[in-house]
């Protein structure tokens, strides 16, 4: 198989599997969110969308390997409702646990207001 054609292939496997996380992690974002008391992807009027909004929380929900862009997010849904931040890492694998440890490590090393839920095994 000449590379063209096998680039091809890998890039058309990568691009259909988008769709599917997303709506894996919507499903996440509904389930757990909903369990809270919350709202799912609240749109806030200055147009970002909060993936879970609750009586105290602006939360970003996504899966670990995510977690620094998470920390970003949820601190300036944060900053945008006048909430608490918070974090829902979405785990696959236990196998992943590392990254819940490496956000909890830079949460704490910068004091930064975010609380953070593990879901997953």
């Amino acid at each position: 198989m000449s590379r063209v054609p096998c680039f091809l292939f890998v890039t058309l496997l990568l691009h259909a599997a988008q769709p599917a996380q997303a709506a894996r992690e919507f499903w996440y974002q509904k389930v757990w969110c909903e369990g809270k008391g919350g709202k799912v992807e609240h749109e806030l009027p200055q147009g970002p969308r909060v993936d879970c909004l609750t009586k105290t929380h602006a939360i970003e929900m996504d899966f670990a390997r995510k977690w620094p862009e998470a920390i970003g997010q949820s601190l300036h849904y944060s900053l945008l409702t006048g909430l608490e931040a918070g974090i829902v890492l979405i785990l696959k694998s236990p196998g992943e646990t590392h990254h819940i440890h490496a956000a909890r490590k830079v949460i704490k090393h910068y004091q930064l207001p975010i609380k953070l839920w593990r879901l997953g095994p």
